[in-house]
Order: structure tokens, then C-alpha cells, then sequence
């Protein structure tokens, strides 16, 4: 019968890539490690890997049975730490996901406060766009993530509770030619290149629409930071929300560009991500509920990128 120790020492083989390293890893002889890969794959009834002088690479059935395998792992360990955090928030750990922005502001702010409150919590925060985001959510990696949920709100697999809105902004070096000026339109700033990150599908439609082109973007990057320390040495231009870019801008490092009226109105749609029909662990739970206390105000009508 498969168990969860055999499964282990698959995925600790196939992580490292061969059995020196694996059984290392493991805390095994390397004739151990290899019995229990030998008993798994009988257990299975199928060759789950194959072995060559370079290392091991993976059959079919072993591909199919390694993603299992992640799966069967992370929920092992999730009802562990639920288990482990019953109680209290003294111990266990927190697995949170967050998309570029609200990393770069939001997270970490509500992150620090509910860390303090409980100082033994181990979390482990994931960066990704929201399509990374929702997969490895939906395969037990992540208990909550922090993201733009427009892409997201019709899933049911997901279950969406909605942050407040900032306005956006496109931002540039103070020394950019198109810093001084007023008015711009799109085809004004596509003189220029333009980095983003991976933007919501109805974003970059009308993006495409109002520059004429299908791919106006230069520089996609899921790193915020990255984007604005390229922003910061160059005449590449991007767009952010204004609470992520507030702070340099009120130090005079960036620029927030003048756009004329109504030429491309944004603003964040922030959410709180986790799956339908599952319960929170009392860490993902405090940390739902200093999101919430932090969330910023519903915005009116002050959505202009400018």
C-alpha cells in the first residue's frame, strides 16, 4: 500500500535528481531510499521512473504521480498546521500568496501587524501574478492570497471577498521627457517603452484598444520592484496604483504623468482569494481579518490615471 513516506522520497528524488542527493536529503542510505521508490512503484504497478547515466527522468505515470503526490503532501502538512493551530496562534504557519501590487504596500502592512500580534506564526508569502496565484491555490500551496480578482470573480471554485480601491497612476522618472508635460494621451507615452505586470484581460483590451496596437507593452515583469527600479533609471515608463508609488513620489524619485481627462480611467479591484467551501486555518484567518481592517475606502469618483 502507497504511503505518505514513500511519497516523500519520490518527490525529495525527483526534486534533487538523483539518489545521492535525494537519500541526503531524506536522511537515508541510498539502498533505503531506493527500496521505497522499488515498493511505491509495486504498490502502483507501473515504472515511475527511468534511470540513465545522467540521473532519472520521469515517466508518464511518474509525472501523473508526482502531482498527486504535491498534492496529497501540502494537504498532509495544511492539516498539521491546523491541527497544531486549534488551539491558539502560538505555533503553525501561514501560506499567502499576493499579486505584484499589493505586495508592494498592502501585504506587508497588514503582514507586520498581524506578526506582531502573533510572533510565532511561520509564513511563507508566495509573489506571483493571479493566474499563479489561483493554481497554486487551488493545488493546497496557498491558503489566501491578495490580488486583483477581476479575472477571478466569475470562478467557482474560488471564494472572493473584496478589498477597497486605489486610483491608478503611469509613473516615470522626474527627468523623463513626458514629465513636465500635460495632457497626454497613449500614443503620447507608447513614444516610450511601457513595463508592466501581467495586466487583468480587460485592462490590456483597453490598453490595445486605445493605442492601436496589440501589444503595446514593451517589459512584463511580476516584480514591482523590479519595474520601478528600471522606471527609476531609464525612460521606461509603468503603471501602478497610487499608494504603491506615493511615498516616491512625495520623495521626488518618480513622477506621476498628467493624462488628459478620461483617457484611460483605472483602479485596483483588490480581493481576498481562498477556496470555496474550505475553511481557514486561525492564521490565514487573522491575517483575513487584519486585511480587512486595513482595506482602504471605496473610492467615488476619483479614478483618473493622473
Amino acid at each position: 500500500m502507497t504511503n505518505l513516506q514513500q511519497l516523500r522520497h519520490f518527490t525529495a528524488l525527483v526534486e534533487h535528481g538523483n539518489f545521492a542527493r535525494a537519500a541526503d536529503a531524506v536522511h537515508l542510505s541510498q539502498p533505503a531510499l531506493s527500496r521505497s521508490i522499488q515498493a511505491l512503484e509495486a504498490s502502483l504497478d507501473c515504472r515511475l521512473l527511468d534511470r540513465h547515466s545522467r540521473g532519472i527522468s520521469l515517466t508518464v505515470h511518474g509525472q501523473l504521480v508526482l502531482e498527486h503526490a504535491q498534492r496529497l503532501l501540502a494537504g498532509s502538512q495544511a492539516l498539521k498546521n491546523a491541527v497544531s493551530q486549534l488551539a491558539n496562534l502560538e505555533s503553525g504557519e501561514l501560506l499567502l500568496g499576493s499579486g505584484p501590487y499589493p505586495a508592494a504596500r498592502l501585504v506587508p502592512q497588514a503582514l507586520g501587524r498581524m506578526v506582531s500580534k502573533w510572533p510565532r506564526v511561520r509564513v511563507n508569502l508566495i509573489i506571483d501574478n493571479w493566474l499563479g496565484l489561483r493554481e497554486r491555490l487551488l493545488r493546497d500551496e496557498l491558503e489566501l492570497f491578495v490580488a486583483d480578482v477581476r479575472d477571478l470573480e466569475e470562478d467557482p471554485l474560488l471564494q472572493i471577498e473584496a478589498l477597497g480601491t486605489y486610483t491608478g497612476v503611469i509613473f516615470c522618472r522626474p527627468e523623463h521627457p513626458l514629465a513636465r508635460r500635460r495632457g497626454l494621451t497613449i500614443p503620447d507615452l507608447l513614444e516610450y517603452p511601457l513595463a508592466t505586470t501581467q495586466m487583468p484581460e480587460k485592462i490590456a483590451e483597453e490598453l490595445n484598444l486605445l493605442s492601436g496596437r496589440d501589444h503595446p507593452v514593451s517589459i512584463q515583469c511580476d516584480n514591482f520592484m523590479v519595474l520601478k527600479a528600471l522606471v527609476a533609471q531609464s525612460n521606461v515608463i509603468s503603471m501602478a496604483f497610487r499608494d504603491v508609488v506615493a511615498e516616491d513620489v512625495r520623495a521626488g524619485k518618480l513622477v506621476v504623468l498628467s493624462m488628459e481627462e478620461h483617457s484611460f480611467n483605472q483602479h485596483s479591484a483588490y480581493g481576498l482569494v481562498r477556496r470555496a467551501g474550505h475553511s481557514l486555518s486561525p492564521a490565514a484567518q487573522a491575517m483575513r481579518l487584519q486585511m480587512l481592517e486595513d482595506k482602504p475606502p471605496l473610492l467615488d469618483s476619483g479614478r483618473h490615471l493622473s
